[in-house]
């Protein structure tokens, strides 16, 4: 993202805030993100009760379900960062499935067949889903086969998708092309919007980290397993806000040209952005009134009015009149 700076005079107060990485463990559990590694066999409505239970906290949803037989990422949203659900939800999963046919497949007829699958296709979900069945369109981005065993008509592919895309049904679509059944004997997401399988952390993990915190007022362990709330939304182009305007909007009015240090330069009318702080940390998720363009252009007036409102009222002191 390239920014285009509007005021490179403006400063932030370090007695207000923090950078991201900062924030006291109080904070994280407020509005912070885990990667749980899920386990074959509970359901992602089984541990996230486990972990709301684990932590002591009443707001701790999950972004992504997964089947109770697949692996893999599961994302848990903390206080505020449940608001976010939609946008967890929108970014794109990475799967390894490992599939077993019902008669001996090539290596080049399976080759040839994902080949031809991969852009958009038609995904409907699986009987056993709670979705609502529907035909819809979802796009593989990439679609490799990994290893493969004839013999025992066994393969491991790679699949790179929209969020949403159902790989049971992909599964049975590929045994209908080949004239065979295909069954999905195993499903594991590695990579789910930014974060990947090095940023998650077992149950285990999180127990003895809990512990660690309660038995002994170590928060090290677990402040390492919550990420900012900021992580999620990197993908978002951005707008800097000055501190006085950081304070208005998490009051919930709308940010204003004079607030505006820079901004993403791509940014069009009716764009979604993070408005951030100088620090970093986000402020609000917003949409915007006009485009970088005209915004540059502008000494006054609405720039972008806040969707989802992040940031705790008083985190930055009040610069307005309330006459």
């Amino acid at each position: 993202m390239t920014m285009l700076t509007l005021d490179d005079t403006a400063s932030s107060d370090p007695k207000h805030g923090c950078p991201p990485e900062d924030r006291p463990i109080e904070a994280l559990l407020d509005a912070g993100v885990i990667m749980i590694d899920k386990p074959r066999g509970p359901t992602s409505h089984q541990l996230t009760a486990w972990a709301r239970e684990m932590l002591g906290i009443q707001r701790l949803g999950h972004g992504g379900t997964l089947d109770p037989f697949a692996t893999g990422l599961l994302t848990m949203l903390c206080g505020k960062a449940t608001r976010l659900t939609d946008i967890v939800l929108s970014g794109d999963k990475r799967y390894i499935a490992i599939l077993k046919f019902g008669r001996e497949v090539s290596d080049g007829e399976l080759i040839g067949l994902i080949g031809n699958l991969k852009g958009e296709i038609y995904n409907v979900p699986p009987l056993e889903s709670a979705v609502k069945v529907q035909v819809r369109s979802r796009v593989l981005h990439d679609f490799r086969l990994i290893e493969s065993d004839t013999e025992s008509r066994i393969a491991v592919l790679t699949i790179r998708c929209n969020a949403g895309t159902y790989i049971r049904t992909l599964a049975r679509d590929i045994g209908l092309l080949l004239d065979t059944t295909c069954e999905l004997v195993e499903l594991h997401r590695d990579n789910t919007g930014p974060f990947d399988q090095s940023h998650a952390c077992t149950m285990q993990q999180m127990t003895d980290a809990v512990f660690l915190l309660r038995e002994h007022e170590d928060d090290r362990a677990l402040r390492h397993l919550i990420a900012p709330v900021e992580r999620i939304l990197a993908h978002l182009p951005s707008i800097v806000v000055k501190d006085g305007a950081a304070a208005a909007i998490s009051h919930g009015a709308a940010l204003a040209r004079p607030g505006v240090v820079s901004l993403d330069e791509s940014i069009e009318k009716g764009s979604t952005v993070v408005l951030e702080t100088l620090k970093g940390e986000a402020v609000a998720i917003a949409e915007t009134n006009v485009d970088a363009k005209k915004l540059a252009s502008m000494q006054f007036g609405e720039v972008a009015r806040p969707k989802v409102v992040l940031m705790q009222a008083g985190t930055y002191p009040q610069t307005w009149s309330k006459s």
